[in-house]
């Protein structure tokens, strides 16, 4: 009987040499005369062990990582196809991995276990069930379940899920209706729609076909971002199993029902992460914002009705239809429902992907699961939700990872991208930098942020100059507050806070 060997697949596997790895542990096989079954799956998402070599044993799957393509012979001379334990890169069980073991996988369940492309390895865990439910339920019923589980938008602006599709089932049915996935992931630290993408693209597309089901769509586009060639060419050939398997198509599982999918590469451009601005791109204009109202709900794509959501708002729904809205609601605190996909990234030792309910700490993230900074210095500041998002100082990171309760201390959770600076930081420069981000992103079709951004870049430059400091900070928080009131969407009016941010908390550092 053949061993079977995993080695992932996803584009952070491979930058660390995952395909050399599976190339060498098929050659020494093969010279050794072992049978082996080699799986190309996805990554579990503990970056600081890729490449995670698995093997198959009768007590479940044994973790070797990071294995580098030097380390292979190394491996099979110690018994790497007998799981033996006498090698420095042994792991032991995978599941019994603590950054693992820890977390609360709903959305993330079946990453790094199966192969990403196998529809069979996702029925078997469950997948598509969620959709067998919804074919058998009205959609009011299935727009009911959404509202109940909780769900907020998971791209930034936490908007309730149910809310919004509400608005587009209650458009009338003769119109044609648009599902529109946002997959341009550009904020600063977010990896988590790409691993959704390349690790279990099924769930995807599950979630997108209920919701076409419960709004009344039939075609549906993933507007994915231009740097993820490996996550086009797997939804690609995800898109074309699905229909051959008869989940997709002219008639979805046969319930009479037509949902159609495609694949759009995005600009290149940050503020096409905004709805309006994303419509216009897909619509094959230039990425400018669009004055609202109407919502895209009402007149979106080609001014028809459009569901608009983010890869995890859309990957929460299978386990909320499969097991119930309230099976998902009983995770989280308050108005934040569920589990939070957070990535963990910057100068961080142990960086990934951990799925936890709201309402962990920020200091729980950053040293339990972190582990510390990579540097083994001090950390100084946390910049969660993107390059829009407030610098966090030491005193605040006691705060739950809950919106409501970060809104009180001047933050957001965004994306759920945590990015951690260590000692050595300017925090004069980060500011520096909020504002010069927002010149190069702007799509400039507003004046305070067009304008807004290049003045703020010039205050804070006299500012560290030493010129007219005190006078120049003033300046600077009426800019600010002009930016905040005045920019149409939240590309302008969010800008100013990491700049707020360090006035607040390192007031020192801005006047360097």
């Amino acid at each position: 009987m053949a061993i079977r060997i995993y080695v992932p697949c996803d584009t952070t596997a491979l930058s660390m040499g995952a395909d050399e790895v599976a190339r060498l542990i098929e050659y020494h096989a093969g010279t050794r005369g072992v049978d082996i079954e080699l799986v190309r799956n996805g990554s579990r998402g503990l970056f600081w062990l890729e490449p995670l070599v698995e093997i198959e044993t009768i007590t479940g799957r044994i973790g070797y990582g990071p294995v580098e393509p030097d380390d292979v012979q190394g491996l099979m001379d110690a018994g790497l196809f007998n799981g033996k334990t006498d090698h420095p890169l042994f792991l032991g069980p995978v599941a019994d991995i603590p950054y693992l073991k820890r977390q609360q996988r709903l959305t993330f369940s079946r990453i790094g276990i199966t192969d990403p492309l196998s529809v069979d390895d996702y029925r078997a865990l469950g997948g598509f069930d969620g959709l067998d439910k919804a074919l058998a339920m009205t959609p009011q019923a299935i727009v009911d379940e959404v509202k109940t589980s909780g769900l907020r938008g998971r791209g930034g602006a936490a908007f309730p899920t149910g809310i919004k599709w509400q608005t587009v089932h209650d458009e009338p049915w003769q119109q044609q209706k648009y599902i529109v996935c946002n997959a341009d992931e550009g904020d600063s630290g977010t990896f988590a729609d790409r691993l959704a993408m390349e690790c279990d693209p099924y769930m995807l597309i599950e979630g997108m076909t209920i919701a076409a089901l419960a709004v009344g769509a039939t075609h549906g586009f993933i507007y994915l971002r231009s740097e993820y060639p490996l996550a086009h060419r797997i939804l690609e050939e995800a898109i074309q199993n699905a229909e051959a398997e008869g989940y997709l198509g002219e008639d979805v599982r046969g319930g009479g029902r037509a949902f159609h999918l495609e694949v759009r590469m995005a600009a290149g451009a940050y503020i096409c992460g905004e709805e309006t601005s994303l419509l216009e791109s897909l619509e094959g204009k230039r990425g400018l914002v669009r004055f609202k109202p109407p919502l895209p709900a009402i007149k979106g794509l080609f001014g028809q009705p459009t569901v608009v959501n983010n890869v995890l708002s859309f990957a929460a729904v299978p386990f909320i239809l499969a097991r119930g809205g309230q099976a998902y609601a009983d995770y989280g605190m308050g108005k934040s429902r569920g589990t939070l996909p957070i990535q963990l990234a910057g100068n961080i030792l142990q960086g990934g992907l951990i799925e936890l309910a709201f309402g962990v700490s920020l200091k729980e993230i950053l040293e339990v699961f972190g582990g510390g900074t990579f540097t083994g210095r001090p950390m100084k500041a946390v910049q969660v939700g993107g390059p829009l998002m407030a610098y966090m100082p030491q005193s605040q990171w006691d705060t739950p990872m809950d919106y409501e309760a970060f809104a009180q201390v001047g933050a957001g959770i965004g994306h759920g991208g945590v990015v951690v600076f260590d000692d050595t930081v300017d925090m004069g420069a980060q500011a520096r930098f909020a504002m010069e981000f927002c010149t190069v992103e702007s799509c400039g079709k507003c004046t305070p942020c067009r304008i807004g951004s290049v003045r703020g870049v010039e205050v804070i430059d006299r500012i560290r100059a030493g010129e007219k400091p005190e006078a120049n900070l003033v300046l600077l928080e009426e800019l600010c507050e002009t930016m905040v009131d005045g920019s149409l969407c939240a590309m302008g009016g969010m800008t100013p806070f990491p700049v707020q941010s360090v006035m607040k908390h390192f007031p020192d550092e801005l006047t360097a």
